[in-house]
């Protein structure tokens, strides 16, 4: 990219940001959760459609990332230089801004199941912890410490590799709005935590509940507290 290019594409940024509904949106994802397109649209204070209009602009100007699951397409800012960008334009503006604050009742969001794996403030705790402990690659494969941790866990890996399906992925999450672990790999993990009485499920409901034996054994084996 020459001169122009360059100031041609810096003047783009600037102005997509500089539309008072997106900067909203924007600053709205500061908080590394991801939104709905009609979350933002309250945020932005603009109808869906026209929310719908501003997110393509920021997505064409590569601010924000769309992740469609299900029915939902959920937004996030595309990555930490975007954040950082953000971050300097408020050290110049001033002020301070809300944080996100989920209103899903505190059970479900403690910790649920989503499908066949677990989800939650939990589910996102294991998937960060997975990952800081260098178990899960860049990839959502299995790294060889991460092999070796699962099958000493109990966990059949080459049996859940050869499985119709996933193996891994960032599944992201309802209610904490960050990715948990989903896939054949955070199947098994849940079957793991029921089957050791980790965690119980209650009847008709998506919910699950940390034993005191769990609380125990998530510590010392993964060094996630749950309260």
């Amino acid at each position: 990219m020459d001169a122009e290019q360059a100031d041609g594409a810096a003047a783009r940024i600037a102005a997509a940001i500089g539309e008072p509904a997106r900067a909203r949106m924007l600053y709205c994802l500061m908080d590394n959760h991801a939104r709905t397109g009609t979350e933002l649209a309250v945020v932005g204070e603009v109808s869906p459609s026209t929310a719908s209009v501003h997110l393509n602009r920021l997505k064409s100007e590569g601010l924000v990332n769309v992740l469609v699951q299900g029915k939902h397409r959920y937004y996030s800012l595309e990555g930490p230089e975007v954040a950082r960008l953000l971050e300097s334009l408020s050290v110049l503006a001033g002020g301070k801004r809300r944080q996100f604050a989920p209103n899903t009742p505190h059970q479900l969001r403690a910790a649920r199941t989503c499908y066949d794996h677990i989800a939650g403030t939990l589910g996102v705790l294991l998937h960060d912890r997975l990952e800081a402990a260098g178990w899960l690659s860049a990839s959502y494969g299995l790294t060889p410490a991460g092999v070796r941790a699962f099958e000493a866990l109990g966990v059949d890996v080459e049996a859940t590799r050869a499985l119709r399906r996933r193996f891994a992925f960032a599944c992201l999450d309802w209610s904490e709005r960050r990715s948990h672990l989903g896939g054949a790999l955070g199947a098994a993990l849940l079957m793991l935590a029921l089957r050791k009485r980790w965690v119980t499920q209650e009847l008709d409901s998506r919910a699950l509940c940390v034993t005191g034996l769990g609380r125990r054994e998530l510590r010392a084996r993964f060094g996630v507290e749950v309260r």
